[in-house]
């Protein structure tokens, strides 16, 4: 059977770059940031060769709402067609943007790079960046990206709060995943103790992580509230722990439920 040329269909897989959310970008860029991301992920895909206006047609037909219809749609900090949130941000739309702005366009300004106005800009600034590269190959333009994103902070002059909210967002996310590993030992193994009489390896042996994982997981467990750890009566630093000497490992559950949303997949 014919395939039916009048009814348009992607031929190529969307592809996002792995380091994008624990990068921060998300938290720094307009929000057309992470469709460009996308793009221009996909673009690196085995295959391509062309430019960002070439994939646009050839997956969207030129035209892709997420990024504003294509690379010349304005940037923008909030979603157009979103319902405004008037308890986060009582001053309304317009007011907002223009805060984003000026915040934005200061810290380019200040680092000494142009304030994008539309997409394109901004793909040209992430070839500045270095969180793309472009190449002219025989065969056409070819797209590339780092595997680990430069972050915002190396190249922008970011104020206190953002440094302190995106180091905290990268740091839950390195540890959130080893930390729901050892919750599930704990809760699927040993049953919720209260207390456990433990050490670095074992725990490790356990939960099949690195001992430097587990100490990770303890140490953000402690910092956050959930737990702490003792050596004989005192308390001891969990970062301090040594792989092979044991420790009482004290949680409060009451605290982990109340503040922890915990997402367990299971066969």
């Amino acid at each position: 059977m014919a395939e039916n040329p009048s009814v348009p269909g992607p031929r190529r897989d969307m592809a996002m770059h792995n380091d994008w959310f624990v990068s921060g970008w998300d938290h720094v860029l307009p929000r057309q940031g992470f469709p460009l991301t996308m793009l221009i992920g996909t673009a690196c895909q085995p295959g391509f060769t062309g430019s960002l206006d070439d994939l646009v047609q050839e997956i969207f037909d030129g035209h892709w709402d997420m990024i504003g219809g294509d690379l010349d749609g304005a940037l923008t900090f909030s979603w157009p067609d979103e319902k405004w949130d008037y308890e986060a941000a009582p001053e309304g739309r317009e007011a907002c943007e223009a805060a984003r702005w000026e915040q934005f366009g200061a810290m380019l300004t200040a680092a000494g790079y142009p304030v994008p106005k539309t997409v394109r800009d901004l793909s040209e600034l992430y070839l500045t960046w270095g969180l793309a590269g472009r190449e002219e190959t025989p065969d056409g333009t070819r797209w590339s990206m780092p595997a680990v994103l430069p972050l915002p902070g190396d190249l922008l002059p970011l104020d206190a709060e953002l440094t302190k909210r995106l180091d905290g967002i990268r740091w839950t996310m390195r540890t959130g995943p080893l930390v729901n590993t050892l919750i599930n030992h704990l809760v699927d193994d040993l049953g919720e103790p209260e207390e456990t009489l433990t050490s670095l390896d074992r725990l490790a042996a356990a939960t099949g992580q690195d001992v430097d994982d587990v100490r990770l997981a303890l140490a953000e467990l402690v910092e956050s509230g959930d737990a702490h750890v003792q050596r004989g009566q005192e308390r001891a630093d969990a970062e301090r722990l040594e792989a092979h000497r044991r420790f009482r490992l004290v949680m409060n559950w009451d605290h982990f439920h109340e503040h922890r949303i915990q997402l367990s997949i299971r066969d």
